[in-house]
């Protein structure tokens, strides 16, 4: 199953920014968020008709995560942001 491009204007982030620890965090914590939403959209569940038996079932979560962590690096639905500055304030103090 293919998941089609979705095109978000990109987010204004300077180069620390986008390099940094914490951006990598955020945007890790976004891909598990949307790995988990897929799974429950039944995304990498295995069909009756072809069944690929166990080993389909056993690779299908790391498909999941993978299409999640690529939506997630291509501006995901956002979240990364929101967790990136959650983070770079908890780190400031304030």
């Amino acid at each position: 199953m293919e998941i089609p491009h979705i095109s978000r204007p990109p987010v204004a982030v300077s180069q620390d920014a986008a390099t940094s620890p914490l951006r990598e965090a955020a945007v890790r914590l976004e891909a598990t968020f949307l790995a988990e939403m897929l799974k429950a959209a039944g995304l990498g569940q295995t069909r009756d008709e072809f069944g690929g038996g166990p080993g389909e079932d056993q690779f299908a979560t790391f498909l999941v995560q993978r299409q999640a962590e690529h939506i997630a690096r291509a501006g995901g639905i956002g979240l990364a942001e929101t967790f990136f500055n959650a983070l770079k304030d908890t780190q400031n103090g304030t």
